[in-house]
């Protein structure tokens, strides 16, 4: 049903794992090798003094609150969505500026609606630009829909997205060939 060489990549997590720093890790070594990957990643999910809805632009380090205090006792949706989009925007302009990868922070309510991030997926592949984001297990059958099938599933692991990329970007000609030199440049 998948397959490992697919553009799209859905790094599927349980509730006890923390994709978050998963894919910061990826992009923070990716980002070492010289390679460019745009987008945003949640921060501070697990820690107890940092709302839940703060993220970095990968592409520039920058923080982003995504987070709307709704005041004591308030149970409505706390995702700035003005924010999300302003985020996603300038996602958008990283993309246009050149990008190797994109990293979606998540699958969540407003992609799910085709809303949110979403737009970013298909502006990104239809650039030939590999993408990863990440979905909850408990959503992986939304994604599969929203995503037409066309997407290849990972475990919320390091190694998975390794391998992952090195297949996408090998294929794509994002990994340098080794430089073939004369037997004379060698010797010189």
């Amino acid at each position: 049903m998948f397959d490992s060489q697919c553009d799209l990549a859905a790094l599927v997590y349980e509730t006890d794992q923390d994709p978050d720093t998963v894919l910061h890790d990826f992009a923070a070594s990716l980002g070492r090798q010289g390679i460019r990957a745009v987008g945003l990643v949640q921060l501070g999910h697990r820690e107890v003094d940092v709302p839940k809805l703060n993220a970095v632009m990968l592409h520039s380090g920058e923080q982003v609150r995504l987070f709307q205090d709704l005041g004591p006792g308030a149970r409505g949706c706390k995702l700035d969505v003005g924010q999300l989009l302003d985020a996603g925007s300038r996602v958008a302009d990283a993309i246009d500026a050149g990008a190797d990868l994109v990293i979606i922070n998540r699958f969540g309510k407003q992609e799910r609606e085709g809303k949110g991030l979403a737009y970013l997926i298909e502006r990104a592949l239809s650039g030939d630009i590999p993408v990863v984001i990440a979905v909850p297990a408990h959503r992986f059958n939304e994604w599969i829909a929203f995503a037409d099938g066309m997407s290849v599933k990972l475990p919320c692991a390091r190694e998975a997205l390794d391998a992952w990329w090195l297949k996408v970007s090998s294929r794509g000609g994002t990994v340098p060939e080794p430089v073939q030199q004369s037997f004379c440049a060698v010797v010189k």
